[in-house]
């Protein structure tokens, strides 16, 4: 995997106004000086784009489209883009039914949601882009407590709600020096599906085995805790309610949100950091057959510095059968995203580019889509 609370049906705008109109759901990176921003517009190709361009999904790279969206309708002023952030699970449903152009997953394509796709795709099928990687913070609220590090089956016992207040002993031995007051810890999970809990709990279940013994997915299944809808609903109940915890993607972890430090089997914690998540993702293997590009992640990195609770975000598209009157503006803003210039921009929104190799296939593919 938008740092504010807000109702997510609000975040639903259009074209150029798709940054200036979502109140304090502020973008996590910009263009930089409108010098900048003029040269990286001279290098999209806008083909024949025109139109609206519906589409939703992933709230983790809200930020993302933000300053993506900025960019291009900067340059293709014929087109207008609506990204909804409804979350991965709504918004893989609404591309199935047709009702989007391409949605955005932060889990891959499960074998039944492609087979779904081959109703929109005519003599084709769904297949997964990864577009956009990152941290998931895990960020806490803690009064006098500015550093605080946990590994994955302490983290497993706090959103199992076995682990309930914050100076518990398994805590105290992770964090000797810290000043751990008697206070409840207050755990929030997604209401709404979602890719991020989707990478989180896969994170938890590999790293932690013997204390997540659930199967994962989409929908949070752990009993206890409670719930917000979208990153940016956790994000807000993070920072306003003391002894909190959950978990977003880092571009989320703004306005004083503290994120954790993950213990792993290598010498030093790893922060939560667009290099770090990058040294982990470096090392996914591209697991999809045909034009699909699902990665496999590796959650228990022993690396120095490899930061272990990493997403990455899919751009999920037909292969064949695209709708014709938005597959130029589809294959047009796609190609602006997996650019050179459109990857650029991800470091200084809080994400992590996609490495190289992978990136080029992703251009390869988005070229043949039809």
């Amino acid at each position: 995997m938008n740092r504010r609370a807000l109702a997510l049906g609000a975040l639903a705008v259009s074209g150029a106004l798709a940054l200036t109109a979502c109140g304090s759901d502020d973008t996590g990176g910009n263009s930089g000086s409108d010098s900048s921003s003029a040269a990286a517009n001279s290098n999209i190709k806008c083909d024949d784009a025109k139109g609206q361009l519906q589409a939703s999904g992933s709230s983790a790279q809200k930020n993302a489209i933000d300053a993506w969206v900025k960019q291009y309708v900067a340059a293709c002023n014929g087109v207008q883009i609506n990204y909804n952030p409804t979350g991965s699970g709504a918004g893989i449903t609404a591309f199935t039914q047709g009702q989007t152009a391409f949605a955005g997953s932060d889990s891959a394509l499960k074998p039944d949601e492609i087979e779904a796709s081959k109703k929109v795709c005519k003599d084709g099928q769904a297949i997964d882009l990864p577009m956009v990687g990152g941290p998931i913070a895990v960020g806490f609220n803690v009064t006098g407590v500015d550093s605080l590090v946990l590994d994955a089956p302490t983290m497993a016992k706090i959103f199992d709600s076995k682990i309930t207040n914050w100076n518990d002993e398994a805590i105290k031995k992770l964090n000797p020096d810290a000043k751990l007051p008697d206070l409840k810890i207050q755990a929030f999970h997604r209401s709404d599906e979602s890719g991020t809990t989707d990478n989180f709990t896969k994170y938890l279940k590999a790293a932690a085995p013997d204390d997540w013994k659930y199967e994962g997915g989409k929908s949070w299944e752990a009993k206890g805790g409670q719930s917000a809808q979208g990153s940016s609903g956790l994000a807000g109940q993070v920072k306003q309610t003391p002894g909190a915890i959950s978990y977003f993607e880092l571009s989320y972890a703004k306005d004083g949100i503290k994120t954790v430090d993950v213990k792993t089997a290598a010498a030093e914690p790893v922060k939560a950091t667009v290099e770090n998540a990058t040294a982990a993702i470096g090392a996914a293997k591209v697991v999809g057959t045909g034009k699909d590009l699902a990665l496999e992640l590796d959650y228990t990195p022993d690396a120095a510095g490899a930061y272990p609770l990493v997403l990455v975000t899919y751009e999920i598209a037909c292969d064949k059968g695209n709708k014709a009157d938005t597959l130029p503006a589809t294959k047009s803003f796609l190609n602006y995203m997996a650019s050179e210039d459109g990857q650029g921009l991800l470091a200084d929104a809080g994400y992590a580019p996609m490495p190289t190799e992978i990136i080029t296939k992703v251009r390869e593919t988005i070229s043949g889509l039809s």
